[in-house]
């Protein structure tokens, strides 16, 4: 039903601020109430208990003489003292009877409606007061028409007999349209706060809502395959922070849908290269377009040729079984220094051919290393082949093996050359990527075998970077655990 966000939070808001107005609603009516109540009550108890205080003050002057005798002398002076003390609240009633109940004398606001009567009703005269003497109250709805509270006390004589009633009435439309302005009130202001709600609603789910909303395009658009797409960053809040990543995560698709592209083009050219040569030096051994005495040598470079796509196929398998985690790594102890010593004389043509200064340093003579030996073999030969490729004619090649704290051993690779560029470091390491595009220098791998390096020596718990000043010089290192 409430799909959108913003139809989420109007009724969650709507429902606190509902909630939240009728409570206060109805702590308020209730507190006025009681305190209407508790007001009205007293003034009516001070209303009846003066003017018994002043008859009876009356009476007690002139002893000789009744409460009615003593109305009829001096009505126009006691109806002037219960008028002052009926105007202290302009919906009081004082009404004067006798012991019967018969009215002698009424002032306030329902004196008339009284009068027309002539009588209280009998059960305001049996009316019994409270366990402390307080007169007792209560509401009467037919006497005057409305809803009264009425308080009855009793008169007494010169010598303590009961000769009257005095009955305060006060009507209850005061409290009632005193609740209802403050209904009224409270309504209004609940209105007031709850358009004000919805306005901030508004803006704040679409605060919320637009980011959320281009994020959600973005993600289509890289279902589709378009990685190109960013989402508008705006302000630095959470969603901001998602949106980030989700550029991030776009930027990184793209970068790995360019190496992608790349590495398919590398191993099409890489595979298509050798086959072509190979079919042609065969085609042209067997048409005698090759001399006899040539043979041997066209025969080397299919060797070669073929050679080259045995590394290429092998880098691919293990490039599939690195992913598909089928690789398993069996931890032995060996001399690192010897295992370099030996891939180093392994390069010893290549070396000569490209007269290298080289070096060999290492803090000890033997440095036993816990590893797969293999797959640390695989690493450290694959950093000296790039190094030696990549040497200049005649510049500085060196290994360098050194202890460090924790039990580690530090492996540094290093040759003079063309370096690698500074927008080239941070993805030297990524599958698929060649920094080589011209294909000018290296036309023998196809941008796997850093990443490969990298996975073993992560797979190590160890680590693997490269430092590098284009046009000059570049330096792998990589550690693993000493004995």
């Amino acid at each position: 039903m409430f799909k959108s966000l913003f139809a989420k939070y109007v009724v969650a808001f709507m429902s606190i601020l509902l909630l939240s107005v009728l409570m206060i609603l109805v702590v308020i009516t209730s507190i006025i109430t009681v305190y209407s109540e508790e007001t009205k009550l007293e003034l009516m108890e001070n209303a009846a208990g003066s003017t018994a205080v002043y008859l009876e003050e009356q009476l007690q002057k002139t002893r000789e003489i009744s409460l009615v005798e003593l109305i009829g002398e001096r009505e126009r002076e006691i109806d002037t003292m219960l008028q002052s003390i009926a105007n202290h609240r302009e919906d009081l009633t004082l009404i004067l009877t006798d012991t019967e109940g018969e009215m002698l004398l009424s002032v306030g606001s329902e004196c008339e409606a009284a009068e027309a009567v002539g009588a209280i009703p009998s059960e305001w005269l049996t009316a019994p007061s409270d366990e402390d003497g307080t007169p007792h109250a209560f509401s009467e709805t037919e006497f005057f028409g409305t809803t009264h509270s009425v308080l009855v006390d009793s008169l007494y004589d010169s010598e303590g007999i009961e000769c009257g009633k005095v009955a305060v009435c006060a009507s209850a439309a005061l409290q009632t349209d005193l609740l209802r302005v403050l209904v009224k009130t409270i309504a209004n202001a609940g209105l007031l706060i709850l358009i004000a709600s919805m306005i901030a609603i508004y803006l704040i789910s679409e605060k919320v809502v637009r980011p959320l909303r281009d994020i959600s395009e973005a993600a289509k658009s890289f279902a589709a395959g378009k990685f190109d797409v960013r989402v508008p960053v705006r302000g630095r809040d959470e969603v901001a922070a998602l949106a980030v990543a989700v550029n991030n995560m776009a930027e990184s698709l793209d970068n790995y849908d360019a190496m992608r592209n790349t590495f398919m083009s590398n191993v099409s050219h890489d595979l298509r290269s050798p086959m072509t040569s190979i079919a042609g030096f065969i085609d042209g051994i067997l048409d005698g377009v090759i001399p006899p005495e040539k043979h041997e040598y066209y025969l080397q470079m299919v060797s070669d040729e073929i050679k080259r796509l045995s590394r290429l196929v092998a880098s691919l398998l293990d490039l599939s079984r690195i992913q598909a985690g089928e690789r398993k790594f069996t931890m032995s102890e060996f001399d690192i220094c010897e295992m370099g010593r030996q891939i180093l004389i392994s390069f010893e043509q290549k070396i000569d051919e490209k007269n290298l200064q080289i070096s060999f340093e290492c803090d000890e003579d033997s440095m036993t290393v816990i590893a797969d030996r293999d797959a640390i073999h695989q690493v450290f030969y694959n950093l000296c082949d790039n190094a030696v490729k990549f040497a200049e004619e005649g510049g500085a090649f060196w290994i360098s093996i050194r202890k460090l704290k924790n039990r580690k051993v530090l492996v540094s690779v290093y040759n003079e050359g063309q370096g690698i560029t500074e927008e080239d470091l941070p993805l030297v390491f990524e599958r698929f990527y060649k920094s080589d595009k011209s294909r000018g220098l290296n036309k023998s791998g196809v941008g796997l075998g850093l990443f490969i390096s990298k996975t073993i020596v992560e797979a190590h718990g160890e680590k693997i970077w490269v430092e590098s000043e284009a046009g000059k010089d570049c330096c792998f290192n990589f550690t693993v655990t000493g004995e």
